[in-house]
């Protein structure tokens, strides 16, 4: 049985500075994200942004012009970032200029990549027509068909684009898989890799002492208690900066991100020996925004260095934004605590999957008038009419109201109070919408 659980295509534009990488990027996401300016080498860092074509999701990722002969003191950094994407990519598209012509730096990049495992799209900018004389010439590049586009008119880049997604690996996850899904994320070395080798009772995952041991997403399926579940070991996401440093850590965080986005529940791993960090609550911050409901594990409570009254009262300060959010304290060495996992993540998934009446929802929606009034302004009321369950997995309430653009959000966060006393969503977020309706 094949579980192919990977994450997004990565689809890497590499070729020298100032072929039109940047404008390429942008049109094919959509919207305008890398800078576009004729001064070469303008994008020199990765950026990346998520498309789709044909029903296809996938990553592009913009790159740093090459010019593996220059002495410029970006340029070393610059060819790191470029080895990263091309290391790590689904497929790559080649760019060269089609009114400059073949230059030395494209036969550098060209045979840096026809070195490469991966494969190429070579794609031939800047062109007015798109008879076979006007890339005859870049045959010689040794990587295929070259493919007529023009940037500038948005022509020609669909045919890229369907060719691309050819190179795309079939979804292989057999539909017939069930489980739930559980990716694991936090920091480097906060010990997810540890916890799965417990859950699993066997090592599974490489674990060491070494940042960053992990950098890919791993997929491992089990059971536990005659259900089926899938664990997502992701890589650790390390702070911004540092993620400039080292290229392969972007890729890693991307893959992480991807892995929140799949993910049905998601176990949000800390350091027990450790203060609560800036990047831990960037991190339950992702998990948040994505909508997904999640257990935050606090490891290597063995160690501890506070009371877990304290612990949890810097959680609550911290998280405040999640104020709904579950903690277990365990310990991947000794094995405590462990056992709640499984048991917990069942149940923050049936909170995020639960369905409740449009009776009960409009009982307490009455109430919550009756004690608070919704906001007015200029002798102007809103008034609530009535409210539904649109969706599970995050649970999202619509409220119909005559005049919704006066619900504030500290009302908003009033009705969610009154819906989390009368309900059990712990562990996952809740969306509200208010959406206006004129009064019968």
């Amino acid at each position: 049985m094949c579980y192919n659980f990977d994450m997004k295509p990565i689809v890497a534009i590499v070729g020298r500075a100032n072929v039109g990488k940047s404008t390429f990027f942008n049109k094919i996401c959509g919207k305008r994200i890398s800078i576009v300016d004729d001064v070469a080498g303008v994008t020199r860092d990765r950026l990346y942004a998520d498309a789709t074509w044909s029903g296809h999701e996938f990553t592009v990722v913009d790159t740093g012009g090459v010019e593996l002969s220059s002495e410029d003191v970006f340029q070393k950094e610059i060819i790191e970032q470029v080895m990263a994407a091309i290391e790590n990519a689904t497929v790559i598209v080649f760019l060269v200029d089609g009114k400059t012509g073949i230059t030395q730096s494209d036969e550098d990049v060209a045979k840096l990549l026809r070195k490469q495992n991966v494969p190429v799209v070579l794609v031939v900018n800047k062109l007015d027509t798109f008879d076979i004389s006007s890339t005859y010439e870049f045959y010689s590049l040794g990587l295929g068909e070259p493919m007529p586009i023009s940037c500038a008119q948005s022509k020609g880049i669909g045919d890229v684009l369907d060719k691309v997604i050819s190179y795309f690996p079939e979804d292989c996850l057999d539909e017939n898989v069930a489980g739930i899904k559980i990716s694991l994320v936090g920091r480097p070395n906060v010990g997810k890799s540890s916890i799965i080798n417990r859950l699993l009772g066997k090592k599974r995952v490489v674990v060491s002492d070494v940042e960053g041991t992990t950098r890919d997403s791993v997929i491992v399926p089990f059971r536990c208690n005659k259900k089926d579940y899938n664990l997502i070991d992701t890589a650790g996401l390390r702070r911004q900066r540092s993620v400039e440093k080292q290229s392969v850590e972007g890729y890693s965080v991307l893959r992480s991100m991807s892995a929140i986005e799949m993910s049905d529940v998601v176990l949000i791993v800390f350091d027990g020996t450790a203060e609560i960090s800036e990047q831990d609550v960037r991190i339950a911050g992702f998990v948040h925004e994505a909508g997904k409901p999640s257990v935050v594990i606090v490891n290597k409570w063995d160690e501890k260095r506070t009371t877990k009254e304290d612990y949890l009262k810097s959680l609550q300060e911290k998280l405040s934004f999640m104020s709904y959010f579950k903690v277990l304290f365990v310990s991947a060495l000794t094995g405590k605590g462990l056992s709640e996992i499984m048991t917990t993540v069942d149940q923050v998934y049936e909170n995020a999957s639960r369905r409740i009446t449009t009776g009960v929802l409009n009982d307490i929606l009455h109430d919550a008038i009756l004690n608070h009034e919704p906001p007015s302004k200029g002798g102007r009321k809103c008034k609530i009419m009535f409210v539904t369950e649109a969706a599970t997995n995050p649970p999202k309430f619509v409220f119909f109201c005559k005049e919704p653009q006066f619900i504030n959000f500290a009302y908003e966060r009033y009705l969610e109070n009154r819906l989390r006393e009368r309900v059990d969503f712990s562990g996952t977020p809740i969306l509200l919408m208010f959406k206006g309706k004129e009064e019968e």
